[in-house]
């Protein structure tokens, strides 16, 4: 395709799977100051930079779709998690080498946002549901899959006698769950750091107002938490519950872990309607994970925004549950019912009650808070 420089100014038809995209697009500039969409400029060289993680729901069949609709060529360049993603951004900001984040989620994207490495997109996205959008709504992102993390448990040994299901995290602290629980850092893993965010609101709303969160994180670490630096080594490797067994460097030593709370779900679509883990329902002990796509400052803006809608269109977004194992983010739909899915799913009571400015405020603190409470154990 021939490079060429484009200007939002100027009148767009790009042909997409559910259409095209917007053929004027609408000059603004939002509250946060970021540049008007018209005074973007950037090159067209035919290609699309993706930087992402592991993300299972960019297959190759729909990588393939997306070059065959478009004409463009992509690249994906797959970091460790989405704080590498974060952290990528910030180290070129300026002087991007990619064109499209995805994987960034709610407790990352705040801070994306403050630091101006991303440009207002103009895909046209609808039917979206509230609950997606409820972590951020505006132009600099757009969410593509969701869902709730919780601890999940083995059944077979969290069964009333070989271990008690806890009726509050206090509980795992006790002597009977040492050395037990799996749960990934916060400094090297959403999950963990989503996790991690649960626990602040958890303890800012329990009865007990002698101790805090922190209190929490050091006696866990006093009972020899298992303290991962992924979700994959403490899911597959550590837990009891999942399908680690079945893998090779499988310990099996943690009867709980920090999962989805519709990885049973997923468990049991794999193994014909059966599982033995299941997901632990405390109020406040569980949070909403919301992911995003993002244009990349200073990047294809024509590219990243065709993928944007192409992810956001019903005929791949429907998808998330089987192919990325989340959630849609589109009004109306659910998980399948095939195999048991959506019954051992659970939605949590009560979620974490925590915005995404406050977590971009204060999560720096929280986690030097995280780390004095681990080595005060």
């Amino acid at each position: 395709m021939e490079k060429r420089v484009t200007t939002i100014s100027l009148f767009m038809t790009i042909m997409m799977l559910s259409g095209c995209l917007s053929e004027t697009i609408e000059s603004t500039i939002d509250d946060g100051g970021v540049i008007a969409p018209e005074e973007y400029s950037w090159e067209d060289d035919g290609e699309l930079v993706i930087v992402t993680y592991d993300v299972t729901g960019l297959t190759d069949e729909l990588i393939s779709e997306f070059e065959n609709i478009s004409g463009y060529e992509v690249e994906l360049m797959k970091l460790d998690d989405a704080g590498s993603v974060l952290s990528h951004l910030l180290q070129y900001k300026g002087n991007q080498v990619a064109d499209l984040a995805i994987g960034l989620d709610n407790t990352y994207l705040q801070t994306a946002i403050n630091n101006d490495v991303l440009w207002q997109h103009f895909a046209e996205v609808s039917n979206i549901s509230d609950k997606a959008l409820s972590a951020y709504d505006g132009p600099l992102a757009v969410p593509f899959d969701q869902g709730y993390m919780c601890l999940n448990y083995d059944t077979e040994m969290v069964d009333g006698e070989n271990l008690s299901i806890p009726t509050s995290l206090w509980d795992l602290t006790q002597e009977e769950w040492r050395g037990k629980v799996a749960i990934p850092s916060p400094e090297t893993s959403s999950p963990g750091r989503a996790f991690m965010t649960a626990t602040v609101d958890y303890f800012a709303n329990d009865e007990d107002n002698q101790t805090d969160w922190t209190d929490w994180w050091t006696a866990m670490e006093s009972n020899d938490a298992i303290i991962t630096s992924g979700w994959t080594e403490a899911y597959v490797t550590h837990y009891t519950g999942g399908y680690g067994e079945y893998i090779e460097g499988y310990v099996g030593d943690a009867h709980m872990v920090v999962s989805y709370c519709h990885s049973p779900g997923v468990e049991s679509w794999y193994n014909d309607n059966w599982t033995k883990s299941a997901a632990l329902d405390l109020p406040r002990a569980a949070f909403h994970q919301i992911e995003y796509a993002s244009a990349v400052e200073g990047g294809n803006l024509g590219a990243a925004s065709e993928f944007i809608e192409y992810l956001l269109s019903e005929d791949v977004n429907v998808k998330m549950p089987t192919e990325n194992f989340m959630y849609s983010v589109l009004v109306g739909t659910d998980l399948p019912e095939e195999k048991g899915y959506k019954f051992h799913s659970t939605v949590p009571t009560q979620a974490a009650e925590i915005s995404a400015s406050e977590i971009a405020e204060n999560m720096e603190a929280w986690l030097e808070d995280w780390n004095e409470a681990m080595v005060a154990a």
